[in-house]
């Protein structure tokens, strides 16, 4: 006998707090310019939150011969003269401050083939887009405060490990070193041009309230998700990377002409339930510029075509991945605390999906057409997503969310669980071409407006003090300032004592310590350390202070949080029994209705055989019928009457005429005689069924010893469950009695003497005249009452 193995628990992600504020997704709108001042517009800014699109000319008019104008809001409308700043100051920035305090963030352009979506996300040189602000916002707000290169280190399981600086030193040293050619310190200046100047220096932004008394670290990773296939654009792979592809036969498939296409990333869960890309190559930057130039190398990876409406179309959804990492300096303020669970790792997602687009629009041949399928079922697929989030919320439904049908809604999911803040930026292209399609993005965008994103928590704080990496450079920079002022005091004297009775020396030095105390005494800068030791101890008692009263409202949160959680598991179950008590009910309900179900088809189906039985009695009749009136109409028939139906009252009703077995035949002249009945000796609901009238012929003894018979008459009904029931109405008595009172004899002649051979009144009885008959021959005079010879009978 083998034991069997057990399945191995799944472990749980921590409880995470109810979160029951929610915002709706941001959804913005921007209108790009037309191609040329002759073009046709069809769209026109209202306000500031309202487009109207106007249906262009020759396009297919309503009813009354108008055209159609239709109106859409948005949260906010960036017209054709918006600039790049504006709107990274609208959209983004906030998304940047959340990235800082440790919440995430997604972002991406939605729109039309054409539509301006990478211009708005990428932008060009002295008009940079969106992510190149984001990043050159990050870096001048934690520039001072990153950790050294490899001190954060991920785990390839989409967390962040923290390594202490002997460590990162040897990796560093380690990766440098394997480097084929060592970096130098004008690698900055070879920027690609196609890059350069993309923020300038008046345009720049700075988050406000970032965490002194944390050290940052950025990462980044760049991949596009092609055909639903995930590539990492970042992989470091060499030009020929793609091989013929071979047979099992180890020769080439024929003619070369098959490759073999980069190996797709897959999607992965984390142990707490986040999607990642597994093997995604994550790229630690120092700078804005770093970290765009990476972007840039993997950019000219992605795919693009040339199609009739664009002349590089993205063939791929592209998603940029920021990653932010930060941990909290130690109690010294020296290094970054060596504790994993302490690292806040947050990350802001740019998405640039491929733009929705016509077939027979781009004139798209072969791969193309495959491409744009698979971008039109993605986009699909998202708008599927949100409309089911949408019902679920709006209607309070349960249905499934198809996230995995896409690659795309599977890696965002999380956001839209409560995750981080969603936003969406509607670019749409006011040509009259681009109208029909237009008019889809804007329900598209209408609907996702609806949807609402649980709002994300906030990090827990840290229960160090704050100012620690203040006070740890003002502590490096104290010893020196002391040194300088016990230099700039007057030197002492000579304190060797030669001689018992010295009277120099003490009094010397006594001279020239009551010096240094008053140059010390009236010194502005020993008198400003004082007064700062003074300030400090003044500062940390009164820290101290409130870190009591901080205490106190802790203690009372904790009471208070034990009273709710009490609370919270009595309503539990209470929630408990009354799901019970519903699942009971449910299941009474479900067999009753089957019951009901049940029931009805029994009736539907005697209704059923009723109506062809009607239907087949009909026929039967007009057969009959016919047959009838063909036998009177021919001459060699003799003329019938025909016949009537006699209606219910004259007593045309059929009968169950009931006699028991047991009943006695009394031969009696007068019987209970019931014409068109049928006789049963026990019912039976065939007989019933045929049958409309009922009666029971009963037998029993009375009081004087003769047999009286009963007829109990009643109704055939039909019940409720289809089958049949007697109603009894009425009871008929029948007795037989046997006199003995003598009969009564008739006589010819009463008063008279009767003959001694008894001729005299044997004609006179009835008995005798009944036994007796005449004999007549033909042509007698003889009649009746003839009295005369009779033989007997």
């Amino acid at each position: 006998m083998f034991s069997r193995k057990g399945k191995t628990p799944r472990r749980h992600p921590p409880k995470k707090p109810p979160n029951s504020q929610k915002d709706p997704v941001g959804v913005y709108c921007r209108v790009r310019p037309l191609g040329t001042e002759n073009e046709e517009c069809c769209i026109e800014v209202i306000s500031s939150t309202t487009i109207q699109l106007h249906a262009p000319e020759g396009f297919k008019t309503n009813r009354n011969g108008e055209y159609k104008e239709t109106q859409y809001s948005f949260k906010k409308v960036f017209g054709v003269s918006v600039s790049q700043t504006e709107l990274f100051d609208f959209v983004a920035k906030p998304l940047v401050d959340d990235l800082i305090s440790g919440k995430n963030g997604l972002l991406f352009t939605y729109g039309v083939t054409g539509s301006g979506k990478t211009f708005t996300m990428t932008g060009s040189p002295g008009q940079g887009g969106l992510l190149p602000r984001s990043l050159d916002m990050i870096f001048n707000s934690i520039g001072p405060y990153q950790a050294k290169r490899y001190v954060f280190k991920t785990d390839d399981k989409n967390g962040m490990e923290v390594q202490n600086d002997v460590d990162a030193l040897l990796e560093r040293q380690k990766r440098e070193n394997n480097l084929p050619v060592p970096k130098t310190p004008s690698s900055r200046q070879k920027v690609d041009p196609e890059i350069a100047d993309m923020v300038k220096q008046e345009e720049a932004y700075k988050a406000d309230g970032v965490d002194e008394d944390s050290s940052y670290s950025v990462f980044v990773s760049y991949i596009e998700i092609y055909n639903n296939y995930i590539y990492d654009l970042l992989e470091e792979t060499p030009d020929d990377a793609i091989k013929p592809k071979w047979n099992g036969g180890g020769t080439p498939m024929r003619q070369n002409t098959e490759f073999i296409p980069p190996q797709s990333k897959i999607l992965r869960e984390d142990q707490n339930h986040n999607m990642y890309v597994a093997g995604c190559m994550e790229v630690e930057v120092k700078s804005a510029e770093e970290a765009f130039q990476v972007f840039w190398r993997g950019q000219k990876k992605r795919k693009v075509a040339n199609t009739r409406l664009n002349r590089e179309s993205s063939r791929s959804h592209s998603v940029f991945i920021i990653k932010l990492a930060q941990a909290p300096l130690d109690a010294d303020g020296d290094n970054i605390l060596q504790d994993k669970n302490q690292v806040t790792v947050s990350q802001l997602c740019l998405v640039d999906l491929a733009g929705s687009e016509r077939t027979g629009r781009t004139g798209a041949e072969g791969n193309r057409i495959r491409e744009a399928g698979n971008i039109n079922q993605s986009l699909l697929t998202l708008r599927t997503c949100i409309e089911v989030l949408r019902e679920n919320q709006m209607c309070g439904t349960n249905k499934m969310v198809p996230y995995r049908d896409s690659k795309v809604t599977h890696l965002f999911k999380n956001y839209f669980d409560g995750e981080g803040k969603v936003k969406m930026i509607v670019c749409v292209n006011p040509k009259a071409d681009d109208y029909e399609e237009t008019l889809l993005v804007m329900r598209f965008a209408e609907m996702t407006q609806e949807v609402e994103v649980a709002r994300p928590m906030d990090r827990p704080i840290c229960g160090f003090t704050p100012g620690r990496r203040h006070r740890n450079q003002e502590r490096g920079d104290m010893p020196l300032v002391v040194d300088n002022l016990v230099y700039s005091l007057p030197p002492l004297p000579s304190c060797e004592l030669t001689d018992p009775h010295d009277d120099i020396t003490l009094p010397r030095l006594i001279e020239a310590l009551q010096n240094r105390h008053r140059i010390r005494h009236f010194s502005p800068l020993f008198q400003e350390l004082d007064s700062n030791l003074i300030t400090r101890d003044n500062f940390i008692h009164e820290q101290n202070g409130k870190l009591f009263e901080k205490d106190k409202v802790i203690q009372n949160n904790k009471s208070e949080i034990e009273r709710l959680e009490k609370k919270t598991r009595m309503q539990e179950h209470k929630i408990d029994i009354l799901q019970k008590a519903t699942k009971i009910y449910e299941d009474d309900k479900r067999s009753l209705q089957h019951e009901l179900e049940t029931r009805d088809q029994r009736l539907h189906r005697e209704q059923s055989e009723k109506r062809r039985m009607e239907q087949r009695m009909q026929g039967v009749v007009s057969d009959t019928q016919l047959r009838w009136e063909k036998e009177c109409l021919s001459p060699t028939s003799t003329p019938v009457r025909p016949l009537h139906r006699r209606s219910r009252s004259a007593g045309g009703e059929k009968w169950v005429d009931h006699k028991p077995t047991t009943n006695v035949d009394l031969g009696t002249v007068l019987q209970p005689v019931i014409p068109n009945a049928i006789q049963v000796s026990a019912p039976n609901e065939k007989a019933l069924s045929k049958c409309d009238r009922y009666v029971l012929t009963h037998q029993e003894v009375a009081s004087d010893g003769e047999i009286q018979t009963k007829l109990i008459k009643g109704e055939v009904i039909k019940t409720r469950g289809g089958g049949q029931a007697v109603q009894f109405t009425d009871i008929e008595t029948l007795r037989q009695e046997i006199t003995t009172v003598p009969s009564r004899k008739r006589r010819s002649s009463e008063g008279k003497p009767t003959n001694g051979d008894g001729s005299d009144g044997t004609w006179t009885d009835v008995e005798t005249r009944c036994s007796v008959a005449l004999e007549m021959r033909a042509g007698s005079n003889m009649g009746p009452g003839f009295e005369g010879h009779g033989i007997t009978k």
